[in-house]
């Protein structure tokens, strides 16, 4: 610092700040420039990433994957955009400081009291001494100019948007107030694998082409049948080329995943040493297992939960992402309320015990890390059957059932938008949501349809229709749309309309069923017990279509793939059915 002041004139001040003013300016000014340079990528309405997303969206309009990820962006360019308007503000309001400051600094220099020694002429390599005072007015004059110049650019780095969030809104639309990246698989590939209990459409599959016919003696129409690689009750689901479930006895409980294209066992993994199980041995009745409720997955991620009260979470390829405990279950006859998604979220419902007890919750995961987004106490007791999450009155909600309440919740924060009273009995048929209507089963009692745009208790509001003829005890009904098919345990298959419940027909099948009834195209698939596979036609009269005996038993309820194929899993076997486009291709 000493030999700067020492060039600058021995130690004068106002040297000094004139000096540092100038540079500060001149820096400032340079960094300016860069940020308006750069802004261009990052306005809300400019950003090339956002119009080069855009332009995608017009192409796939339905690609909900595609439209988080602009909400994304876009929210993220706001807070840039806005952030940088501070910024702005901020910096031209310090290099007007620095400038005025330069100026006044270089005024006081010209019109100092003290005059420095004038050097004598002709000393080599020094201007002559009426040049040395120019010299430094040229120096100071070019320092204010350089500065002014930059100031007024400066005062053009604004952005064509304006610059408060009303008006930027009132521009192009509000900003997405929840717009979380997704790490999840779209509703549209949702919808073209079997991702949880009833897949993603209400027991409908989404190839219209599954198998029509089958052969257990010559084989025609199976891919393959391999033995049942783990004990247990509950129902296959299908990503891609795989099929994923859970099984083993209590002192081995795994996740496993086949390949479908022979069905061998792709990877298996052990659910073991989770902090908080339970210790010793559980009452779990025989007739559920550790294993009844059905697995689930969000495409990224398969998710499993056990009748002890852990939850596992695996990557697609059997990597181990997380395990959690919730403690032992108190329910009767086991647990056995299956997984349901939610992007990448996990609905985790925990029925249990008396209504009185304060023991059953409903669960937010988060499927990444396992984290508790929100959970909710729920006054009920226990019950068995799956929650179903589906889009209705601009909200995402979960409707979760337990006597006697149906209750929904909206998804984004668990708050309860609507109930109705109308189950009884020990809950076990799962609700679907299909034409806008929300269809409840009170077990050997009566179904319910119930419009999902209420608020509050809606029981004398909302419930469109309600028909009482064979009510499943525990089966869901699947549905087309138009018609919905349902089988009580004692085998009487019932046909209702979805829009009015009219009964359209009813037909005794003499069998015995735990498998709940699936849809492709214009077929109806039940399995039973017995091992008897049945088809009858999804249609207004009844008409059977196909049946076999299979050598097996089945409580299950069947997956299907995008590519025509069924897996079924039985007590002894687990089956690959082929759908007729498979055998057209078959060499």
């Amino acid at each position: 610092m000493s030999s700067l002041l020492a060039r600058l004139g021995g130690g004068n001040e106002w040297r000094l700040t004139a000096w540092v003013a100038g540079v500060f300016a001149v820096l400032l000014g340079l960094g300016m420039a860069a940020g308006y340079l750069h802004a261009g990528r990052t306005d809300p309405i400019d950003a090339p990433r956002l119009k080069a997303l855009k332009l995608e969206l017009q192409a796939r309009p339905q690609d909900e994957a595609l439209k988080q990820q602009i909400r994304a962006l876009d929210l993220v360019l706001r807070e840039t955009y806005f952030t940088r308007l501070s910024r702005t503000s901020t910096g031209l309001y310090l290099l007007l400081g620095a400038v005025t400051l330069f100026l006044i600094a270089n005024g006081r220099i010209a019109n100092g009291r003290k005059r420095l020694p004038v050097l004598k002429a002709g000393v080599p390599g020094l201007p002559p001494p009426e040049n040395k005072g120019w010299s430094r007015w040229a120096v100071a004059g070019t320092g204010a100019a350089l500065a002014v110049f930059l100031f007024l650019l400066s005062l053009g780095f604004t952005s064509a948007l304006p610059g408060d969030a009303e008006a930027l809104e009132a521009l192009f639309g509000p900003a997405p107030t929840d717009a979380p990246v997704m790490d999840a698989a779209s509703p549209e590939e949702m919808r073209q694998n079997w991702p949880r209990l009833f897949g993603a459409n209400a027991g409908l599959a989404f190839s219209s082409q599954a198998p029509s016919s089958w052969d257990t003696n010559s084989g025609a129409g199976i891919a393959w049948k391999v033995p049942a690689p783990a004990p247990g009750f509950n129902s296959p689901i299908v990503w891609g080329d795989r099929a994923y479930f859970s099984g083993g006895p209590p002192e081995k409980l795994e996740v496993l995943c086949v390949n479908l294209a022979d069905g061998q066992v792709a990877w298996r993994q052990t659910v073991a040493d989770v902090a908080g199980t339970p210790k010793g041995d559980l009452e779990i009745p025989e007739s559920t297992g550790y294993t009844a409720p059905t697995m689930a997955t969000d495409g990224r991620r398969v998710y499993a939960i056990f009748a002890n009260g852990n939850v596992a979470a695996y990557s697609l390829d059997g990597s181990h992402v997380w395990t959690k405990a919730f403690g032992a279950l108190g329910n009767p006859y086991g647990h056995a309320i299956s997984l349901a998604t939610w992007q990448d979220r996990l609905v985790v419902q925990l029925d249990q015990g008396d209504s009185e007890d304060g023991k059953s919750k409903l669960y937010l995961l988060n499927g990444r890390t396992g984290e508790i987004v929100w959970q909710k106490p729920r006054k009920v007791g226990a019950s068995w059957t799956t929650p179903v999450v589906f889009e209705a009155a601009d909200k995402s909600q979960v409707a979760a059932l337990a006597v006697p309440w149906v209750i929904s919740y909206d998804l984004k924060d668990g708050s309860e938008l609507w109930r109705v009273d109308c189950l009884n009995g020990e809950v076990t048929p799962s609700p679907i949501f299909v034409g806008g209507l929300l269809l409840i089963t009170s077990p050997s009692d009566r179904v319910v349809a119930i419009r999902p745009d209420g608020q509050g208790d809606v029981t004398k509001t909302h419930m469109a229709w309600e028909n009482d003829d064979n009510v499943p005890d525990v089966t869901t009904p699947a549905s087309n749309g138009e018609l919905m098919f349902s089988v009580t345990t004692g085998g009487t298959l019932t046909c209702l309309e979805v829009k009015t419940g009219t009964k359209v027909w009813e037909h005794e099948m003499d069998m015995d069923y735990h498998a709940s009834p699936t849809i492709s195209g214009n077929r109806v698939y039940l399995f039973s017990q017995s091992g008897v596979a049945v088809i009858v036609e999804a249609g207004r009269e009844f008409k059977e279509l196909f049946r076999t005996g299979m050598g097996d038993s089945f409580h299950a309820t069947p997956a299907f793939t995008a590519d025509h194929r069924m897996v079924v899993r039985g007590m002894s076997y687990l089956w690959c059915l082929k759908g007729a486009a498979n055998e057209v291709q078959s060499p």
